[in-house]
This record gives C-alpha cells, structure tokens and sequence, in this order.
C-alpha cells in the first residue's frame, strides 16, 4: 500500500479530539450515524422509491446536512417524480458509478455545486455504506482546496478529476486509505466501521475549524461556535433529528 495517509498528523488529530470529547461520546454519535443508514436503507430500498411522497423525501432532505436548510426549495424546484427517478437512477442504474454521480449533479442544476456532490454522496453512502462512500464539501471543497482529507493525507494525493464523477472516485480512494490505515496505525479507534471514519474526519474538520477561529475571529465570535459533539452530528446529519412535520413537504408542490 502506498503512503498516502500521513499517520503522525492523522494521530495528533485523535489526540486533540478525545481531549475535548471522551471517547464514549464519540461512539455514540457513531452509532446515530449507523442508526441514519439504516433509516436511510428503509426509505431508499428499490421497492420504496417508487411510493416517495413529497413529504418522504422532505424528510430525507431534513437528514442531510447541506439540504437541510433547502429542503422546500428543492421539493419546490424539481417535480417529486424527477426526484424519485433520478434518485433511483443513482443508486441502482446499470450505468459505471461516476458516469450515475455526474448524471444526477448535473440534474440539479440550480443548486450550488457542493449542495449537489453533497447531496448525491449522502444518498449513496448511507443507502449502500458497503459500497459507496461519503463525499461532503467538509471532507473535501473543490473550490477552495480545503477539508478533512487534504488535512491527513499527503499533498501529492491528487483528488482532483476533470468530472465531477471522477473526483467522486477519488475522494473514495483517499477515504479507503484512512479508513484502511486507521485502522491499523490505531487513530481511528471510534468505531471498525465505515462510519467511524466518517465521525473521525468530522472530528478533523472541527479541530481544524476550531484553530482558524482562534486565529481569525474574536473570542466572543469563538464561544457562540458549537462544541465538538454538537459539531460533529451537525456536519453528519444527526443533530436534533426531527419528527418532521409529513404535510410540509406535499404542501410546498401542490
């Protein structure tokens, strides 16, 4: 295996989570995230897509972290048919994995690029964790070149790709290599699962959040920043997960 993970980085990022969270805490918000695949499992089985009302997918909207805020506004500005079929398209058409992501961004045209990435690696990952992995702009921006991943990987890691696909299967690799090597160096000790990778790169992300604001903002800015636990659920879609109200989403594309 080739180096890509740079260990000694990737551990100080443990050290400096667990001296502000226990470890306890930290399973526990593992196993929220384990209990939102399984809700997602559910509600995006083949049989299910097909019955999505409105209001369903409203609720799925509400799970994930960067539609959150959006979750009318995407129910407003694509027909709950399209929705179900490019969503079904994405998790089980025939076609090869990147040529599915691209397809199912460049449907949403309208919505910012990293809603979009966002948004389709949600659906994948936590529908199917086995086989697909989660891309957020927290782990990796395009944009702006910043995340959790280039934080404890080497920078000559390429996760650049000329598609959107493309950078989709990169970020994947990348995430393979923390997963696989922290397992074994131990700075993933959270969970063997997938899903405690995805609460340690959280965990990267905030730290590093955590030490731009020291360095930039004021502390009365600092102190209305949640604490890590809060942080963490927040960028992982489990945070206050609400009993949603079932009407709100149909109400919006009647």
């Amino acid at each position: 295996m080739r180096q890509v993970v740079d260990t000694d980085t990737a551990r100080e990022f443990m050290r400096e989570t667990l001296d502000k969270v226990a470890a306890e805490e930290l399973a526990a918000i593992c196993a929220e995230v384990e209990e939102k695949s399984r809700w997602f499992k559910e509600q995006l089985s083949p049989e299910s897509i097909p019955r999505l009302s409105a209001a369903n997918y409203y609720s799925i909207l509400r799970r994930i972290f960067s539609t959150r805020r959006k979750a009318n506004k995407i129910l407003e500005q694509y027909p709950i048919q399209s929705l179900r079929q490019w969503t079904g398209e994405l998790l089980y058409g025939s076609d090869p994995l990147p040529h599915r992501f691209r397809t199912f961004v460049d449907r949403l045209e309208g919505l910012d690029s990293n809603i979009r990435f966002d948004f389709a690696s949600e659906l994948l990952h936590f529908t199917d964790p086995d086989r697909y992995w989660l891309w957020t702009r927290w782990m990796w921006d395009p944009k702006v070149k910043t995340g959790a991943l280039p934080l404890v990987t080497y920078s000559s890691f390429d996760l650049e790709g000329e598609t959107v696909g493309d950078v989709y299967m990169r970020v994947g690799e990348a995430v393979a290599f923390v997963h696989q090597v922290g397992e074994a160096a131990g700075f993933q000790s959270i969970r063997k699962s997938i899903f405690g990778t995805d609460v340690y790169l959280s965990c990267v992300y905030v730290i590093y959040v955590y030490t731009v604001l020291r360095m930039r903002m004021t502390q009365e800015f600092n102190k209305v920043v949640p604490q890590l636990p809060e942080f963490s659920r927040r960028l992982l879609g489990v945070y206050k997960v609400p009993a949603e109200n079932q009407t709100q989403g149909e109400n919006k594309i009647q």
